[in-house]
């Protein structure tokens, strides 16, 4: 069943851009790990400034070479948490004087660090941008916003932030109702659903096995970052482990073991089938296209355009057909024409609704596994998303590419990526 009619004036209404010579020309990322796993202690600026400082020493790029930080974060991880992109440039090495912002979409929260690099770059106010996303699902607050004046007797009102913040308060329906809604609405079953978290799974695991992430990710070893004139930072795994070197959650799991798994929405969603509630950071480098020729550089890609959209709240994960629609117009090109696709997987049977209402080849599509095998640590997926598929147009030696990923509220985002 398609309802693309539907989503017509989402992509009508789409903010998207092109730009002209801008490139994404390195990347990194620390392993994800489970909920309450061997990060469960390290804040969200600690693992964004683990993300970035494993970027530099890959690539060879000089910290002082940034002139912009963009950083990304959902739910604030620590006190310090207003200084989460400022504190990530100071210890990462960029230069004091650069300037840092922080941006949130939602889940696409880290596509926004990327776009707003790339405009940073168009607009003329910098040449490299450090893009950054990072998130502690683990230390997500008891929060209570009811007490500063005091509560009555019985009135004490502390709520677990990281459920909560699930429940779209508008149709009054959590994030999992809404890929409920497209399940019903799309005819997609319990089985597709589990079968398609199978090859995620599958997929994932046979990518790290055969040494594909070994680029993309970094260990993460206990650490202290000194800063002159400054209080030292630093990171100290749980657990005991000296290093944390793969992500945690990934694991072929058969059909049969996500089928004995109980609905976790009354419907076709599981814990298995559903994103996995991972910490992690993810960093690129996005530069002006004359400052990676005068240094030598083979990017990854070239960031041809992007687009945000919204949809209705009560069908939010359809998101990224409509936005992959309005990117790829907006650049030129048809959705025929991308090669590799990259969803975040939310939950499955959203991803198989956007599959549905754009009709790809699913063999395009999170060829290395998504984020119910990886992990989706909110504000770093994006990044994550967009720094894998530039990887995969190099290495299969394909033209264009996209990530793209619904979120909360109803929205959608989409990078169109192309191998030059």
């Amino acid at each position: 069943m398609s309802t693309s009619n539907a989503f017509a004036a989402s992509e009508a209404a789409a903010l998207s851009a092109t730009y002209d010579d801008i490139w994404l020309v390195a990347g990194q990322r620390t392993p994800f790990a489970d909920y309450n796993g061997p990060l469960r202690d390290a804040s969200a600026t600690d693992l964004g400034i683990c993300a970035a400082r494993a970027l530099f020493a890959s690539s060879g790029i000089p910290a002082g070479e940034v002139n912009a930080i963009i950083a990304g974060n959902m739910a604030q991880s620590s006190f310090d948490a207003y200084f989460l992109p400022r504190h990530i440039g100071l210890y990462s090495g960029v230069n004091p004087n650069v300037p840092a912002l922080l941006v949130q979409r939602l889940c696409c929260t880290g596509f926004e660090t990327i776009l707003n690099a790339a405009e940073h770059i168009a607009l003329g106010k910098a040449s490299v941008v450090l893009a950054v996303g990072a998130e502690s699902m683990s230390r997500n607050p008891v929060a209570a916003y009811t007490h500063r004046a005091g509560f009555r007797m019985g009135q004490v009102d502390f709520r677990d932030f990281l459920w909560e913040a699930t429940k779209d308060t508008a149709p009054g329906i959590s994030m999992g109702d809404t890929s409920e809604n497209l399940a019903k609405r799309y005819g997609i079953s319990r089985e597709e659903v589990d079968r398609f978290a199978e090859r995620s799974f599958g997929r994932a695991a046979a990518a790290w096995d055969a040494g594909w992430y070994a680029d993309e990710v970094s260990a993460v070893s206990n650490a202290k970052w000194e800063l002159e004139g400054y209080k030292p930072r630093g990171i100290k795994l749980a657990d005991r482990l000296e290093t944390f070197a793969r992500d945690g959650h990934v694991r072929a799991t058969a059909f049969e073991t996500l089928q004995k798994l109980k609905p976790a929405f009354g419907g076709v969603q599981t814990g298995g089938n559903s994103s996995a509630i991972v910490d992690g950071a993810a960093a690129v480098i996005v530069a002006r296209g004359d400052w990676v020729r005068a240094n030598g550089l083979k990017p990854l890609a070239r960031i041809v355009g992007g687009a945000a959209v919204a949809v209705p709240p009560e069908i939010m994960g359809i998101g990224p057909a409509p936005a992959i629609r309005a990117a790829a117009a907006r650049c030129g090109i048809a959705v025929s024409d991308i090669d590799r696709i990259e969803i975040n997987e939310a939950f499955g049977a959203q991803f198989l609704a956007c599959q549905h209402e754009l009709g790809f080849d699913p063999e395009r599509a999170n060829s290395r596994g998504g984020a119910i095998a990886i992990g989706h640590p909110l504000g770093a997926s994006g990044v994550r998303l967009t720094h894998t598929v530039a990887r995969q147009l190099k290495a299969d030696g394909v033209q264009y590419g996209v990530s793209s990923a619904c979120a909360g509220g109803g929205q959608g985002v989409a990078v169109v990526l192309e191998n030059v």
